[in-house]
């Protein structure tokens, strides 16, 4: 697999954004304080929508891995559990970077308004085939990951609600019915890492997104803990 992001955005570097990623921005924060989660349909940029939607249609099969489950030496596959495929991203096109600007600069406002210390982000595209799933999980389980805050952009135009593949967000682990999200074109969703069990259910026709983590930094003997 080639390697296309690892996102490690630089907590000091400025990041420009519009009055309507602002806005963005601010209401996914708002959400966040009042419920842990926010979701935004199809309110990404759609200058920067597109962009992605063409860049990972360009990409070819040879650029996607199986997904697995576990970081590093944890790291394995398993198809029980998920089927997806995905290509990590980095800043190395035009589109890579603007995508991580978009990000860091939710990440700098979510900092400027809660103070969370969010330090680095890692995102990659998703490729699921008609029947591919992922089986309800945790992005982050508590103390044992600095995964603080998952982020899910959809890259699927014209899907209609036949196609399923929908995003089930749990509310907690006693939930059993949750919260539907179609993967429409531009839909943003983010939700606490450690807080929310989601799953995201078998589509009929191909489906593209990306999905991304803030982490905190780790730092152990003045050494910083990578993303990855």
């Amino acid at each position: 697999m080639r390697v296309l992001l690892l996102s490690p955005v630089d907590s000091k570097a400025p990041v420009k954004s519009d009055s309507s990623s602002e806005s963005l921005y601010e209401t996914i924060t708002d959400d966040l304080v009042r419920q842990g989660y926010s979701i935004n349909p199809e309110a990404l940029p759609p200058s920067l929508a597109n962009a992605l939607y063409q860049q990972v249609l360009e990409l070819n099969q040879a650029e996607f891995d199986t997904a697995g489950i576990g970081r590093q030496l944890a790291h394995t596959v398993d198809t029980q559990v998920r089927t997806d495929e995905i290509c990590w991203i980095n800043g190395s096109t035009d589109t890579g970077q603007n995508w991580l600007n978009w990000a860091g600069g939710l990440r700098e406002y979510i900092n400027s308004q809660l103070f969370l210390g969010l330090f680095s982000f890692e995102s990659h595209f998703a490729h699921y085939g008609p029947g591919d799933f992922y089986k309800r999980h945790l992005d982050a389980f508590k103390g044992e990951s600095n995964r603080l805050l998952s982020l899910v952009v959809y890259l699927n135009p014209d899907w209609k609600e036949e196609d399923k593949g929908e995003l089930v967000l749990y509310r907690d682990e006693h939930d059993m019915t949750g919260i539907k999200v179609s993967p429409t074109f531009g839909t943003v969703v983010a939700f606490l890492s450690e807080d929310f069990p989601h799953e995201v259910l078998p589509a009929k026709r191909d489906r593209y997104s990306i999905a991304g983590w803030y982490r905190l930094n780790n730092s152990i003997g003045n050494r910083i803990d990578p993303p990855r």
